[in-house]
């Protein structure tokens, strides 16, 4: 019988989900189980969403283009101008959920072998979009007792190599909750400058912050938007985890170019997810407050 690739024994199974037959097993046991696993919001998804979905009239499901439909690229702008954060359109593709702009900022912006650093705890998931991608994580410890405040610059500078070609945050953090503060980030900025790195963050969870503290992006660091990719989803901002739409973005045109060529190797991302995306844009500010 044929073996298995060894990237395929290689990828990591979601260390989450390990835990589904074990909770499954207890069901059947009697036992009531609070499912803290798996990060699905138990908020029901905006109207707006919903009855976007629910009226629509299209008479053919088609393609889109493969960097999303231009109206929400658009309609995505206004949003992001929210946060002091100014795009056009084109620095924006739309992506299958988070999960695929990672996947595709890894490979758009790295070879096999190449490295990249994560302050730890992260998302697990990383793991297997690193592995997808032949790129290896190099973790940061990051503590407790500090807030899983950013690791001190000095713990990078240790870790990095010569396949040292990027670093990854997540902000506010998964699983942490920790948001960087601009000095951190600043200090990021500097490292990225001093060894030419890329610097991706998945900012999904903008707007959970908490204690009156401002998030800041990395979009915002002046000097390096060029190495800049902001990753992003609306999964848990909107409770729409399965309508599987995200977003890659960057202001680096060659970036965008070579992102757009693995979007189209997948065609184009899904239409009703978009077409619920573009309306969820329309979520008056009460939802947020109630959430």
């Amino acid at each position: 019988m044929p073996k298995i690739s060894n990237k395929g024994a290689q990828m990591p199974p979601s260390p989450i989900r390990k835990l589904v037959p074990f909770a499954e097993q207890a069901k059947k046991n009697g036992i009531k189980i609070y499912h803290l696993n798996i990060g699905q919001p138990d908020i029901e998804t905006p109207d707006t969403m919903l009855n976007a979905v629910k009226n629509i009239s299209l008479k053919v499901i088609e393609y889109s283009h493969s960097a999303g439909i231009e109206s929400y690229r658009k309609k995505l702008t206004t949003y992001y101008k929210k946060f002091n954060i100014d795009l056009d359109y084109t620095d924006l593709i739309i992506t299958t959920g988070g999960s695929e702009a990672i996947e595709i900022a890894m490979m758009s912006c790295l070879d096999p072998g190449d490295e990249i650093i994560i302050p730890e705890p992260y998302y697990a998931n990383y793991n297997g979009f690193s592995t997808q991608a032949d790129v290896k994580v190099t973790p940061v410890f990051s503590s407790i007792e500090s807030g899983f405040a950013l690791p001190p610059i000095n713990e990078f500078e240790k870790v990095i190599t010569p396949k040292t070609k990027g670093i990854m945050i997540c902000n506010p953090s998964n699983p942490t909750g920790h948001l960087y503060t601009q000095e951190e980030l600043e200090s990021l900025r500097k490292l990225v400058i001093k060894y030419d790195l890329w610097l991706f963050a998945d900012e999904v969870y903008r707007e959970f912050c908490y204690d009156n503290k401002e998030y800041f992006s990395i979009m915002h660091l002046k000097g390096i938007e060029q190495n800049v990719v902001m990753l992003d989803s609306i999964s848990k901002r909107y409770s729409a985890c399965g309508a599987r739409i995200g977003a890659f973005i960057s202001k680096n045109k060659e970036v965008m170019a070579t992102a757009l060529k693995f979007a189209q190797a997948r065609l184009s991302p899904p239409t009703f997810g978009q077409i619920a995306g573009e309306a969820a844009i329309d979520t008056p500010p009460s939802y947020f407050e109630k959430v």
